[in-house]
């Protein structure tokens, strides 16, 4: 027999090699392809014929007889050198130990199986399982406290970054306003805007503290001076919108976005209202009544003809036909009101209408000598009122009226008449020299 590590030649019956201490194996290495091949051999010389795919089952068969050949797995248990013949089991192995069934570490209550460990008994079993199940019990337990720690930290840490955050700050103003404790609720909006100082909700919890204390005058400073400073945010110009809507001052909201920057008017579109369109021009003098139509993308036009604001005044009427322009110098304003009802930048236009001036009026009788009462006329036309004289001197607005036919005086007498119009224009003057002499 040779050592298969080193190829040293031993004697029958040595368990290790002499040379290099490698274990010898006494059973020779199993191919199960050999008896596949000896069983086809040994077929086709008898004439049975054993199929290829019964080789697992001979396989299996013989390592089976080879099993209860041997009575031991063909292997030798390295550390132990025990004799493969397990009939003989009163011989001894190198450390001097007596198997007592002929296998090493076989304690008589089974079959070996490879370890020193006894088999377990059921109940052996099903305690071992129940003590894995307890600590698996116990390590989800630990794992649990220790998220449940982890989360409240966590959401301890959340709530101390929040108490001194910008919204914390807004939060706590506004509990502070609903009980009116103004001062504290003020102090807090204050902290909040040095935090974020172009956010708009820290000013409006400021707005309504000082409206609550009835000073919109440090509302209105406050929020101006913040427009100035801070002119590229357009959150600050929403709170100052949000003022002037709560004081009903929306009249204030477009000379704001007026003077904004581009960029800002833009992003607070929804806050302007196209301003409307006049159908006439100012530029010129008419010499005839007119109609002004006034039009706009936006739903409501207000408009005065006194000069009064048309947002504010009570004498404005919302536009639904055209507006007639009579003669003299009429002031039209007008605005729009969008979705929002804030209005419009408002508009002004003059127009000026200057009818033609009628001619000297006409007088009857004609100038001459009667010896007859007559009756004097003057024809005057629609819009004019005539006025007289007959002492020589230019009638005007302080002079007679004219109402009706007017007696003759006796004597020479010198009849001077002017007609004026509905804004104070006057006509030419027509002169009548009378001499009336009764007999």
């Amino acid at each position: 027999m040779k050592c298969r590590r080193c190829g040293e030649v031993m004697p029958e019956g040595m368990l290790r090699c002499t040379k290099c201490g490698a274990d010898i194996r006494i059973v020779p290495d199993y191919n199960p392809l050999d008896d596949v091949l000896a069983a086809q051999v040994k077929g086709a010389i008898d004439g049975s014929e054993a199929p290829l795919d019964s080789y697992k089952y001979e396989s299996e068969e013989l390592r089976e007889r080879r099993s209860r050949r041997t009575g031991e797995t063909g292997y030798v248990d390295r550390g132990t050198a025990v004799r493969r013949n397990s009939r003989n089991t009163g011989r001894t192995d190198r450390t001097g130990r007596t198997g007592r069934t002929g296998t090493i570490g076989n304690t008589g209550r089974g079959p070996y199986d490879g370890t020193d460990r006894r088999p377990m008994t059921p109940e052996q079993r099903r305690r071992q399982a129940e003590r894995k199940r307890a600590r698996r019990r116990k390590r989800r337990l630990r794992a649990l406290i220790i998220l449940v720690m982890i989360l409240i930290l966590t959401a301890a840490i959340g709530v101390v970054f929040y108490l001194f955050s910008y919204s914390g700050q807004v939060r706590k103003g506004y509990q502070y306003l609903q009980s009116r404790e103004y001062n504290e609720a003020e102090d807090y909006f204050h902290r909040a805007v040095k935090r974020k100082p172009k956010k708009a909700k820290a000013y409006q919890g400021l707005v309504e503290v000082y409206l609550a204390q009835d000073n919109a005058e440090k509302a209105e400073t406050m929020l101006l001076d913040a427009v100035e400073k801070y002119s590229d945010s357009a959150a600050v110009y929403e709170a100052c919108f949000f003022f002037y809507t709560a004081i009903k001052k929306e009249g204030e909201i477009p000379l704001l976005l007026d003077e904004a920057r581009v960029d800002v008017a833009h992003k607070l579109s929804e806050y302007s209202a196209a301003a409307p369109k006049f159908s006439l021009d100012d530029g010129e003098t008419f010499d005839d009544v007119q109609q002004l139509s006034l039009e706009s993308s936006e739903k409501t036009i207000y408009y005065t003809t006194d000069g009064s604001d048309p947002f504010y005044s009570d004498t404005r009427t919302e536009y639904k036909e055209p507006i007639q322009i009579s003669e003299g110098e009429t002031v039209v304003k007008a605005v729009t009101l969008n979705e929002k009802k804030i209005p419009s930048l408002t508009v002004t236009k003059t127009y000026s209408v200057e009818l033609p001036i009628e001619a000297a009026p006409a007088i009857s009788p004609s100038t001459g000598q009667y010896d007859e009462p007559k009756e004097i006329t003057i024809v005057v036309p629609d819009g004019y009122t005539a006025y007289y004289t007959m002492d020589n001197s230019e009638p005007d607005e302080n002079s007679e009226v004219y109402t009706g036919p007017v007696s003759m005086p006796e004597g020479s007498t010198i009849f001077k008449a002017v007609l004026i119009n509905g804004k104070g224009r006057p006509s030419g003057v027509t002169t009548r020299n009378y001499e009336l002499t009764l007999y």
